[in-house]
């Protein structure tokens, strides 16, 4: 009996982690508000009704969706501040800043679903999802850095930057004000 009860939750876990996957990907094309739950679920090749079995509402599955980006960061940047190899402030969120710039540029959904939660943040769950993110993510660069807090904040800021000019393609374009936002910034 537990064996049928264990191998139940672990195909559901794993179901679960396909359709946030995909979701990830709806949500990224057309946002939360131009998204349905129906394209969800028909991306998942799942029932609607199963969907709303994992996740009640869209909201929280955006939520989730949300949660897990952030989560994908943060295993990006940690991976980069153990491989830098020096306890440098500068040195760290150098490496994580280079392991952003790979991770939003191999990853187009995170970036567009970043972009998209900052934009429905004035939903209150999804506000508090976009908050709570950004609340540990700083919190994980001041203390893997050990920067103070004005390195810390050119790190968000200037991967703010890099969010927007990946994301409107200014990487692709070769102009003054591409090359005046782009200074000193790493793209791919």
């Amino acid at each position: 009996m537990a064996t049928t009860q264990a191998r139940r939750l672990s195909t559901a876990d794993a179901r679960r982690g396909e359709v946030l996957a995909t979701a990830a990907r709806v949500f990224a094309a057309r946002g939360y508000y131009g998204t349905s739950t129906t394209e969800v679920a028909k991306g998942a090749g799942i029932s609607q009704s199963y969907l709303y079995r994992l996740f009640p509402d869209k909201e929280t599955l955006f939520v989730a969706v949300v949660e897990d980006c952030s989560r994908l960061i943060r295993e990006h940047l940690a991976e980069a501040a153990v491989g830098v190899g020096s306890a440098e402030p500068e040195a760290v969120l150098d490496a994580m800043a280079l392991a952003y710039a790979h991770l939003i540029a191999d990853r187009d959904d995170l970036l567009r679903v970043l972009m998209h939660a900052n934009c429905a943040a004035s939903e209150p769950a999804i506000g508090e999802a976009v908050q709570t993110l950004y609340a540990r993510l700083v919190e994980y660069v001041r203390s893997a850095s050990g920067a103070p807090d004005g390195p810390v904040q050119e790190f968000f800021a200037r991967g703010f930057l890099c969010n927007v000019a990946v994301s409107i393609g200014a990487t692709e374009v070769d102009a003054p004000w591409t090359r005046t936002l782009l200074a000193g910034i790493r793209h791919f």
